[in-house]
């Protein structure tokens, strides 16, 4: 968004949703002005003027690490309220060869989760390991074995406060035997909730520089976690085209087009793999001729892969041009290395 208001404590020029968070931190909050709304005072404006962003910039971010995640205007609040703080308030990004809780290879600490058939979010105890490469939890405290063994290489991490119902809410998703397992968290602490998200953005960079000792931080960087492309429900039918269509709600997280009964469910019901177009896949509006169409939405979209054909409908062409600009813009990119590997396991398990 524009920036439409001012900081002159900071001298920095910020947008209106950010606005409110420099309002909340009492150090620099007191001065916070509209642009058009307020009254400015000859100093204040000179204050501008000497500083601004840029300056700012070079100042409050002198030193931050590759790995930790800068939101933009699109990302929750919990993201950028921490963003903020961590910069201003605790300016732990204007100290040369400073040591940061994300880079200490472990972490360990109690996260709520939510149980995977009640629903229930109940505190568990989670431990991250550089060292192992992996993210433990456990149901006690002093259980002396994990309910579970996460490989951090394969984690992906994304904050959903709205699907979990709780403004600081993350989901990891992770392959387990070769299909999606989620796990949605949350801590009532923002700043915990973020410092996990950034160990485990931390552990993974430092792992994939040992895997791969040429490779340049831009070209690891897309490895680390991701937003999903896109969420929502669309209706689909079976692979033989003769089923009912049924509504499910779609995950598309890069290549991977993940499906499930519920947005909260542990398990994807399916998975198909979107590989790139000169091996045979490809992403059109529309339905086959002779296919019937059962349900109430008529907006179709039919996914061409070298195995078989996904028949999808959305509520509104809105939907359907949106969900068709993702799934080509993924079909256009070439695949790496690793992609051909994922191609070769979604090939042998579907």
């Amino acid at each position: 968004p524009y920036p439409s208001w001012g900081s002159c404590s900071l001298g920095v020029f910020i947008c209106v949703q950010c606005s409110g968070i420099h309002r909340n931190i009492p150090e620099i909050g007191m001065k916070v002005k509209s642009l058009s709304l307020s009254r400015w005072e000859d100093q204040e404006v000179e204050f501008m003027t000497e500083n601004g962003n840029k300056l700012m910039k070079h100042k409050y971010e002198a030193t931050v690490p590759v790995y930790y995640y800068r939101p933009t205007h699109k990302d929750c609040q919990v993201l950028r309220e921490q963003w903020i703080r961590a910069k201003y308030e605790r300016k732990e990004f204007t100290e040369e060869m400073r040591k940061w809780t994300y880079e200490e290879g472990t972490r360990d600490g109690m996260l709520m989760k939510r149980g995977r058939d009640n629903g229930q979010f109940l505190s568990r105890r989670f431990v991250l390991s550089e060292n192992e490469g992996t993210l433990k939890y456990y149901i006690k405290f002093d259980a002396k074995e994990p309910k579970a063994v996460i490989k951090v290489d394969s984690i992906n991490a994304a904050f959903q406060p709205e699907k979990i119902g709780n403004p600081n809410g993350l989901q990891i998703t992770y392959l387990k035997d070769y299909s999606t397992r989620n796990i949605f968290l949350y801590h009532e602490s923002g700043k915990e909730i973020v410092d996990w998200f950034n160990s485990i953005r931390a552990v993974q960079l430092n792992r994939l520089k040992v895997a791969f000792p040429v490779a340049s931080d831009t070209e690891l960087m897309p490895k680390l976690t991701r937003n999903f492309l896109k969420e929502g429900y669309m209706e689909k039918t079976g692979p033989r085209h003769t089923e009912g269509f049924k509504k499910r709600w779609f995950t598309l997280d890069h290549r991977r087009l993940m499906y499930f009964k519920d947005p909260l469910d542990a398990f994807a019901k399916g998975e198909a793999f979107l590989g790139h177009r000169d091996q045979g896949y490809s992403a059109q509006p529309g339905l086959p001729a002779g296919t019937h169409c059962n349900g109430a939405w008529q907006h179709g979209i039919t996914i061409v892969t070298p195995e078989r054909s996904f028949l999808f409908t959305c509520e509104t062409e809105t939907e359907q041009k949106d969900w068709l600009k993702h799934f080509n813009d993924v079909i256009n990119i070439q695949m790496s290395p690793q992609e051909y590997s994922m191609e070769a396991q979604f090939r042998r398990k579907y």
